[in-house]
């Protein structure tokens, strides 16, 4: 049988090694591409745990003064939490949130600053779903008068273009603490507390913001694409490999048999 160097003649031999280590260096920056995707989307999925962790436990926590959270900037690990405060509703300062979401309807929330004896923290005091033939309202409802004492969620201030935190025309698409207290002439606490109850009861009728639906997401899905990717790449280069020793040996038994024809019909001949 002939030697691997020697079956479709040397040059061609050398040529397929470089196409074989080409070929391997490829597969080997892709497999190490698609193995990399797999684990961010892991680490993005213990991520999604964690935070669904977070909202269960803060849920079930007994509700708490407002002061014991809004003393630092918040995070993540705050949201959700509920809290207590009482105060006054600033009526000049009420801000049409557009483009929001709740609950699988889109529409708006209204925030609006509320003064309290602590400092003033800026309140979102709920959604109301936006119907398909109406325009998002150019004038925010009033709040209500008088002193209220609101129950609600933990918010930490969301971040984007300054032409989306702060408000413009009594509207804006983010919230942020800190945009509006630019706006309103003073400071307001980090953060910003999204309201689900309301005594006494509001009249507006706003319905709060809930918390995120806990789900996985398809991040576990996602990372074993990436996964396979990896494993069919690795599986291709040997399949390519394979289909290459399959066409030299191929074209050797052809060389082979063509040279002995050729051989055979010269003996023919030398015999006439």
């Amino acid at each position: 049988m002939p030697s691997l160097g020697t079956m479709g003649g040397g040059a061609q031999g050398g040529r397929l090694w470089v196409r074989w280590i080409a070929m391997g260096l490829l597969v080997a920056c892709l497999a190490v591409a698609f193995v990399n995707l797999g684990r961010w989307q892991l680490d993005r999925l213990q991520q999604r745990r964690d935070n669904n962790g977070i909202v269960v436990a803060h849920e079930n926590a007994p509700v708490v003064e407002w002061t014991t959270v809004f003393n630092h900037v918040l995070t993540d690990a705050d949201q959700w939490q509920r809290v207590t405060v009482t105060g006054t509703f600033d009526p000049a300062h009420s801000f049409v949130v557009r483009y929001r979401s709740n609950a699988g309807a889109t529409g708006w929330e209204i925030v609006t600053p509320l003064r309290a004896s602590a400092g003033d923290v800026l309140v979102s005091r709920g959604f109301a779903a936006r119907p398909a033939d109406q325009d998002f309202p150019r004038v925010a409802p009033a709040p209500p008068s008088g002193e209220v004492t609101i129950v609600g969620y933990v918010r930490r201030n969301e971040q984007g273009g300054a032409d989306a935190m702060t408000p413009a025309e009594g509207a804006m698409r983010l919230i942020n603490s800190d945009a509006v207290a630019s706006v309103i002439g003073y400071p307001l606490v980090n953060g910003y507390i999204g309201a689900t109850t309301s005594t006494p009861a509001a009249t507006d009728g706003l319905v709060p913001v809930h918390p995120p639906e806990l789900t996985e997401g398809s991040h576990f899905s996602y990372a074993l694409q990436w996964f396979a990717f990896a494993g069919i790449a690795a599986f291709g280069l040997v399949v390519l490999i394979r289909s290459d020793l399959r066409d030299r040996r191929r074209a050797a038994a052809e060389s082979a048999r063509a040279a002995a024809a050729a051989e055979k019909a010269q003996m023919s001949a030398d015999a006439q």
